[in-house]
């Protein structure tokens, strides 16, 4: 079953190694199975300002095992999740996706 992760990030500090978090971790994340849904700022905030300013990453894996071996795993902690430390503000949750007969 197919498994989400979303984050919201508030980027305070474009450093020069957030570039190199953002293709490292795509392409991590892509050897995982993963692939993004949504990437980046949005095109109108509609109703509401908490989203004013942020960024919105939506990330669909193959199941919650590849999700957690993605983010969890000793690559994205070590060598790639520094990277972006110092640039913002980071809020970032997984979501399973719903049966079929919710759909």
């Amino acid at each position: 079953m197919p498994a989400y992760m979303v984050a919201v990030a508030n980027i305070t500090n474009f450093k020069p190694e957030l570039k190199e978090y953002a293709q490292k971790s795509a392409a991590l994340l892509r050897s995982h199975g993963g692939k993004y849904i949504v990437r980046g700022p949005a095109v109108e905030n509609y109703d509401g300002d908490v989203l004013e300013g942020k960024s919105v990453i939506v990330a669909e894996f193959p199941s919650m095992d590849d999700l957690y071996a993605f983010i969890k795993g000793d690559e994205y902690q070590n060598n790639i999740k520094p990277l972006r430390e110092g640039t913002g503000e980071y809020h970032i949750a997984f979501y399973d996706s719903l049966p079929e007969d919710q759909q």
